[in-house]
Parts: C-alpha cells; structure tokens; sequence
C-alpha cells in the first residue's frame, strides 16, 4: 500500500485518486479557516508558487474536528482560503483525521509517522511531506510554520 492507492473528494463531490500525484513530492495538510493557525495558508501558498514549478503538490484537507474551526458548507471554505489567502492549490472535502470515521488516508499517514506522544493529529495544520516515491518521510507539527519546513522540502524536490 502506498499513497497513491487512496481515494479523496473534491469539494464538488467528484472522486479522486491520489495517483494522480505519482512522481510529485507532497506536501498534505489538514487545515481550518477559523483557527488561529490559519495564517499559514499564507505560507504554504507561498510554498505553492514558489516549488510547484519543481513538482510540489500541496493538498489541503479542511478539518472540523478541532474545536470547530471549519465553515460548514465547503464553498465557503474554498471561497474563504481564495479571498484571503490567494490559495491556488487543492483544497479537498472536509474530513476528518482522527477517530473511527477518520479518512483512511489520515490513518495511513498517521501510521507512517507518528507524531510527539502518539499518532493522532492534535489540532489543524499537521503537514505530512511525502516525497516522489510516495513515502511519507517527515510529519510536522501544527506550529511548525510552512517556512521552517522549507529545507525539507527542497530536500524531495
């Protein structure tokens, strides 16, 4: 298994596989509109335009498990990270990235790295870079800004 044999939504409800990201390093994000976090999408847009060129793919995926920080209905989420963050890359269905109804594609990259004290996802913003053999190689923290992680990533482009 790899993570390329997963399945995710589109915000229009449309199915996708991530193997369409065979051969790209990736950078995969669970994030939140309404969370003090949320600046980063600044940073990780910059990311984006900065690396994409070199085969960067950053995927986020809105998550409302924490505190409820994520807009109910997906177009406002979409709309939000355009509007005020200018994101121009993927921005997936809501998931959720713990627990029983977790997206399997969270547990697996959980599975591949572990975070501090144990594999759950503690609050929006986790990162996990994945490079072009779809091995999950590094996981973030949420206070990790995408700046800090720079180096990382060249190190897969």
């Amino acid at each position: 298994m790899s993570v390329y044999d997963f399945i995710v939504d589109k915000p229009n409800g449309e199915s996708t596989s991530l193997k369409e990201y065979r051969g790209k390093p990736m950078l995969i994000v669970n994030t939140a509109s309404k969370c003090g976090l949320t600046p980063q999408f600044e940073g990780l847009q910059k990311l984006h335009e900065t690396y994409h060129s070199e085969g960067l793919q950053i995927l986020g995926f809105p998550c409302d498990q924490f505190n409820n920080q994520e807009f109910e209905n997906i177009e406002e989420t979409t709309e939000f990270c355009q509007v005020n963050y200018g994101v121009t890359f993927p921005i997936f269905a809501k998931v959720n990235v713990n627990g029983n109804d977790a997206h399997p594609l969270f547990d697996y990259l959980k599975d591949r790295q572990k975070g501090l004290l144990s594999k759950d996802i503690k609050w929006n913003f986790t990162k996990f870079l994945v490079d072009r053999e779809g091995n999950v190689v590094k996981r973030f923290a949420p206070t990790t800004t995408p700046d800090k992680i720079e180096d990382e990533i060249r190190s897969v482009l």
